[in-house]
């Protein structure tokens, strides 16, 4: 795949509780560090210019406040769950800045939970007093391969997460894998000769839709990025403490964390 310049920041690496959970006295959620504060999961990613967001997290207010995002092309969805798709009604400050529909990409399964929750956006003539989030929903086909935002190319990735597919995303020499539990064969072949992975990884025990340390390991292993650093992230992992503790090659992502490619 054709690289370019991609710079890529973390939004959030939480998971869907966020780190601190409310009401938790363990060492993780009380330490002071900044770096295991953890919104929920997303990331911005910009590629010569084009500013794409993949997902609207429920904390994407704070996150665009913290970042100071003030453009956005195009969202990548990766899955309907609610701390990925919270914030979509955010989307409408964009909307007005930009005095434009913003287009946004999923497949079947998201499409289909984001009319039924937001009808009002895919539905606006029943909306009294406006101020409300216009997107162009796309959806796209695993087995179509890949899509192009004006001329960046995306190759959506089939992941399993429980019994559902989602979708991860390659652009280029970089690709963003959270919740999921599995990455076939086929889609370890579309991973090949990565240079930056962003790899699901919940906690240290077994989870029946996400990957866990151990299991994170074993697929980094098989896709072989240069360098792989884990996200939504549970309060099991103390970013100082565990950052001694990884192989080589190997990172847990923060809030704010800036990748450049």
């Amino acid at each position: 795949m054709q690289t370019k310049k991609m710079r890529i920041e973390v939004l959030g690496c939480g998971t869907s509780t966020g780190v601190p959970l409310m009401f938790c006295d363990c060492i993780v959620c009380r330490s002071r560090n900044p770096k295991n504060k953890r919104l929920r999961a997303s990331i911005w990613v910009q590629v010569d210019g084009l500013s794409l967001l993949v997902d609207t997290s429920v904390d994407l207010r704070q996150q665009v406040l913290r970042t100071k995002i003030n453009h956005v092309d195009a969202i990548l969805f990766t899955h309907p769950h609610a701390d990925h798709v919270g914030g979509l009604d955010e989307v409408r400050s964009f909307n007005f800045i930009q005095k434009a529909v913003i287009p946004a990409y999923g497949h079947a399964w998201t499409v289909e939970q984001l009319h039924a929750r937001f009808p009002y956006i895919f539905d606006q003539s029943k909306v009294e007093g406006g101020g409300v989030a216009s997107i162009d929903l796309h959806e796209f086909k695993f087995e179509d391969g890949a899509f192009k935002i004006e001329d960046t190319s995306i190759l959506p990735i089939e992941l399993k997460h429980g019994s559902q597919s989602v979708a991860g995303y390659r652009i280029g020499d970089f690709a963003y894998l959270t919740d999921c539990h599995e990455v076939s064969d086929q889609a370890t072949k579309q991973l090949q000769g990565l240079d930056v992975l962003i790899l699901d990884c919940l906690r240290m025990s077994k989870h029946n839709t996400h990957m866990n340390y151990e299991t994170a390991l074993e697929y980094s292993a098989k896709i072989q990025a240069k360098k792989t650093i884990f996200t939504h992230m549970s309060h099991d992992f103390d970013y100082q403490t565990f950052s001694r503790k990884l192989p080589k090659k190997h990172a847990l992502a923060y809030d704010g964390m800036i990748i450049s490619i």
